[in-house]
C-alpha cells in the first residue's frame, strides 16, 4: 500500500470513530467515551495488521459492529467498547487478562463470551450449528449481550459477504437464517430480523431475492401513492383532535413476501399486503392508550375494519416488549390494509428491542422484568439435562418461532405461553410441582383432556393431586421446553425408584434359587438377558418383565455345569462394559407408527440408513411401502416440504419398557356396589391404567369389558386372579 492510501484510510478510520460516537442511541458521558476511546486505540492497535477479504482494514469490521451495536440496537458504553474489541482476544496477541486489566471484568467477560462462540472446533461431527447456537445460549449465563453483540456481528458479517466464495456464502446465510433471525426475532430486534432474513435469502436463492426486489422498485410509485390517498382521508380527522402525528408506509419484506407466495402459492401481484401503514403519534405515558383508541376510532370512522384482524398489544404486550394496536381495514380501491398505531415509545421499542425500556424506565423497572422473565425461563431450559444438541435447537427454535397465546390464571392473571400449547405447558409454566401433579384440566370451566390446544383467551384451571405423576404420554402432550425436560427428569427418577424395589425382589428370587446375590451373577444376569446395566435388570424386575420362571431359565443354565465347563473353556465369560453405569438405557427393538403407534411394514432408506434409537420419521412411497429416514437425513427437509400428507409418525420403541393395552371381559350377577369393587382392585395395582369401562346389566345378571393398560402378562393374570375372587362375578376372560 502507498503511504497515500494509508493516510486516506487512517482519515477513513477516524471518521468512522467519530460517526461511531455521533450516533449513539445513548447519551454518552465523558467518562463512557473515555472507556469508548481506550477500546478503540486497543483495536486498532491489535488489528493494525489484519486485512479483510475484501482487501480493507479489518478495524472497519469491529468499528461497523460497534456502531450497529450503538446506534440500531442502542446499547450502553460498556457493550460499544466490547463490541470494538469482540475479536481481539481470538485473532491478536491480547489476552483476556490485558482486558481485565484495561476495561474491568464486565467488559473482559463479554469478549470472552464472543470469543468462546468463535472459538468452537470445525471439524466435529455432530451438526456444528445446533453446538455453536447451544454454546452461544449457553453465555448468557453471563451476560445477554454476548448474543446481541453476536447479532451485530453477524448482520455486519452478512453486510459485507460479497467477496466470500459462494459455498461458505451459503453456509453463512443458511446458519443466519436457522439461527440468528429467529433470535433477533426474540430478542425484539425487528428490524436486524428482517435485514438478516432478506440478505439470507440473497445468498440462499438469489435469483427469487433480485425477483422480488426488481418488483418491489417498480410497485414503489404506486406503493407511495396508495399511501398519499390513505393519508389524505384521514389526515383532517387527526388534525382536528390537533395530534401530533406521522404516517408512514412499512414495505413487507423480500424474505416475508417469498415465504407468502410459496406458502399460498400464489405470484407477487396476487399479494395486497405488500406494506402496512404505520401512524406514530406523540404522547405523555399516561395517555398513550387513550390516544390510541381515538386513533383507532378515527380510522374506523373512514374505513371499515375486519374485527377478527383486531389486535391489542398494548394492553397485553408481547414477551419481547412489543406494543401497538394492529387494525386491518378496507381501504381505498377495495384492498385489505393493515394499520399500526404506535406511540413514540413504542415505536423505539419495536426498533430498538430492550434497550429502548432504559430511556424510558424512570425508576420503574417493571419494563425490565419481561426480559428477565424471558433470560431466566431460557436459563431453565438450558439447564435441562438433554445433550442432543439438534433436539435442543429444534426445540428451542420452536419456543422462539411460535406465535403466542394469552390465556388467564384462575385469579385472573396473565400468562404468555406459545401457540400450540398445552394445559400441561401451562401447569409447568405456572409452577414445577404443579406441573408433576397434573391430574386434569378445565378450561372456560369444561373439563379437557390434557392434550387439548390452549386459544388465547381461555382461563385455565389446572386439577392436582398428590398421587398424580408424569407419565411416558404426556411428552406427546407437552410442547413448551420446560415441560417436555421437567417430564423427562421426572420419570428419569421413577424408573430408578423401581429399580431400587427390583433389586431388593432380585436379591429375594436369587436366594430361593440358591443363587448368591454379587456382581458376578449380576453380570451374568444381565449377559443372560442381553441388557447393558445393572439398572437395566433391577428395573425389569420391579415392573415384572422378567420373572420367576425366566429367572428359573438362567439358574438351570448356570447349573448345567457339563455344558458350563466346556462353554468356559471356549470362550472367556463375557462381562457387561457398561455394568455398573447410573443409568436405564433404552433396548430399542420395535418401529411404531402414527399417534396409536402401530407396529407396520417397512423398509429402512438407504440415504441416510437409521439405526435403532435415532430420531426418525416414515415417508409413504409409490412403490416401496413406508421408508423411514433418520429427522436430520439430507433428503428430509425436501420430503417434509414437498409430501407433507405423505409423513407419517414413527419412533423407536423398547418393547421390554412399553405397556401394552389387554381387554378383559367379565360376567355375573348384579348387586350393589360391584363396579365400584372391580375399580378399586383394579387401581390397587400400581402398574396399571383404566382405558375404557364398559357394563351392561340385565334381569339381574351383568356383562363388562375392562380396556386396561399393562406392562407385562403377569400383571394382567394377577388381576384376572384377583377379580375372580370378587363375590358375585362368575367368569373373568381375556379378550
Amino acid at each position: 500500500m502507498t503511504e497515500e492510501a494509508i493516510v486516506k484510510e487512517n482519515k477513513q478510520i477516524a471518521r468512522q470513530y467519530k460517526e461511531l460516537l455521533r450516533i449513539s442511541y445513548q447519551t454518552l458521558t465523558d467518562e463512557d467515551k473515555k472507556l469508548i476511546r481506550t477500546a478503540f486505540d486497543m483495536a486498532v492497535d491489535a488489528h493494525k495488521d489484519q486485512r479483510r477479504k475484501s482487501g480493507e482494514a479489518y478495524i472497519f469490521h469491529p468499528i461497523a459492529v460497534a456502531k450497529i451495536v450503538a446506534s440500531e440496537i442502542g446499547l450502553d458504553a460498556t457493550s460499544i467498547a466490547a463490541a470494538l474489541l469482540h475479536d481481539v482476544v481470538e485473532d491478536t496477541q491480547y489476552t483476556l487478562k490485558d482486558l481485565e486489566k484495561t476495561f474491568g471484568e464486565t467488559v473482559a467477560k463479554i469478549v470472552d463470551g464472543l470469543t468462546k462462540i468463535s472459538s468452537l472446533k470445525k471439524d466435529k461431527d455432530v451438526s456444528l450449528q445446533a453446538e455453536n447456537f447451544r454454546k452461544m445460549l449457553l453465555t448468557l449465563n453471563d451476560d445477554v449481550r454476548v448474543i446481541i453483540i453476536k447479532i451485530a456481528d453477524r448482520l455486519h458479517n452478512m453486510q459485507t459477504m460479497d467477496a466470500m466464495r459462494p459455498d461458505k456464502q451459503i453456509k453463512i446465510a443458511s446458519e443466519t437464517l436457522y439461527i440468528y433471525a429467529p433470535l433477533a426475532h426474540r430478542i425484539g430486534l425487528y428490524n436486524i430480523k428482517t435485514e438478516l432474513e432478506d440478505l439470507g435469502l440473497k445468498y440462499t436463492e438469489p435469483e427469487v431475492y433480485s425477483d422480488i426486489l426488481t418488483k418491489i422498485k417498480e410497485s414503489k410509485e404506486e406503493q407511495d401513492l396508495y399511501i398519499k390517498e390513505f393519508s389524505k382521508i384521514i389526515q383532517d380527522s387527526l388534525d382536528k383532535e390537533k395530534l401530533d402525528y406521522e404516517i408512514k408506509g412499512r414495505p413487507k419484506s423480500i424474505y416475508s413476501i417469498n415465504k407468502k407466495i410459496k406458502a399460498q402459492n400464489i405470484n407477487f401481484d396476487e399479494i395486497y399486503d405488500k406494506f402496512a401503514i404505520r401512524i406514530i403519534y406523540e404522547s405523555e405515558p399516561s395517555q398513550e392508550k387513550f390516544l390510541a383508541w381515538k386513533i383507532y376510532s378515527i380510522v374506523t370512522d373512514h374505513f371499515r375494519p375486519n374485527p377478527t384482524r383486531l389486535r391489542d398489544w398494548i394492553s397485553s404486550p408481547k414477551s419481547t416488549g412489543y406494543e401497538a394496536l394492529h387494525i386491518t381495514v378496507m381501504g381505498p380501491k377495495g384492498r385489505w390494509v393493515e394499520v399500526q398505531i404506535r406511540s413514540e415509545r413504542m415505536n423505539e421499542i419495536a426498533e430498538k428491542g430492550y434497550a429502548a425500556h432504559y430511556k424510558y424506565k424512570q425508576g420503574d423497572d417493571k419494563e425490565e422484568r419481561g426480559f428477565e422473565e424471558w433470560v431466566t425461563r431460557l436459563q431453565e431450559v438450558l439447564e435441562s439435562s438433554e445433550v442432543n444438541a439438534v433436539d435442543f435447537v429444534e426445540q428451542f427454535k420452536l419456543n422462539l418461532y411460535s406465535k403466542e397465546i394469552f390465556v388467564f390464571t384462575p385469579q385472573g392473571d396473565l400468562k404468555s405461553l406459545p401457540k400450540g400449547s398445552t394445559p400441561l405447558d401451562f401447569a409447568f409454566s405456572i409452577h414445577t410441582e404443579i406441573g408433576l401433579h397434573t391430574r386434569g384440566s378445565r378450561v372456560n370451566s369444561k373439563l379437557v383432556p390434557l392434550s387439548h390446544e390452549l386459544k388465547s383467551g381461555d382461563q385455565v384451571e389446572i386439577i392436582t393431586s398428590d398421587n398424580a405423576k408424569p407419565n411416558i404420554n404426556w411428552l406427546d402432550y407437552a410442547n413448551t421446553a420446560r415441560a417436555r425436560a421437567k417430564i423427562k427428569s421426572s420419570l428419569k427418577d421413577e424408573k430408578k425408584e423401581i429399580a431400587e424395589e427390583g433389586k431388593a425382589v432380585l436379591a429375594r428370587k436369587l436366594k430361593a434359587q440358591k443363587i448368591q446375590f454379587n456382581e458376578k451373577s449380576i453380570n451374568e444376569l444381565v449377559v443372560f438377558f442381553n441388557l447393558k446395566t445393572s439398572l437395566d435388570l433391577f428395573y425389569r424386575v420391579g415392573i415384572g418383565k422378567i420373572d420367576n420362571q425366566m429367572l428359573k431359565d438362567f439358574a438351570s443354565s448356570r447349573s448345567n455345569s457339563l455344558v458350563s465347563y466346556f462353554k468356559n473353556k471356549i470362550k472367556k465369560p463375557q462381562v457387561a462394559s457398561d455394568l455398573n453405569k447410573d443409568e436405564i438405557t433404552a433396548k430399542y427393538d420395535h418401529l411404531v407408527f402414527g399417534k396409536e403407534e402401530e407396529k407396520l411394514e417397512y423398509k429402512l432408506s438407504n440415504c441416510c440408513n437409521p439405526i435403532p434409537g435415532d430420531n426418525v420419521f416414515g415417508f409413504i412411497s409409490v412403490n416401496d411401502g413406508i421408508k423411514v429416514h433418520k429427522k436430520d437425513c439430507p433428503n428430509a427437509l425436501q420430503l417434509q416440504s414437498n409430501y407433507a400428507y405423505r409423513i407419517i409418525q414413527a419412533k423407536w420403541i423398547d418393547s421390554s419398557q412399553q405397556d401394552f393395552k389387554a381387554v378383559i371381559k367379565l360376567q355375573g350377577i348384579d348387586n350393589l356396589g360391584l363396579v365400584s369393587e372391580i375399580t378399586k382392585e383394579i387401581s390397587s395395582n400400581m402398574h396399571v391404567n383404566m382405558r375404557n369401562l364398559n357394563f351392561d346389566s340385565s334381569d339381574g345378571v351383568f356383562s363388562g369389558r375392562i380396556t386396561l393398560v399393562v406392562k407385562n402378562n403377569n400383571i394382567l393374570n394377577t388381576i384376572i386372579q384377583r377379580l375372580k375372587k370378587i363375590n358375585g362375578i362368575d367368569k373373568v376372560s381375556r379378550e
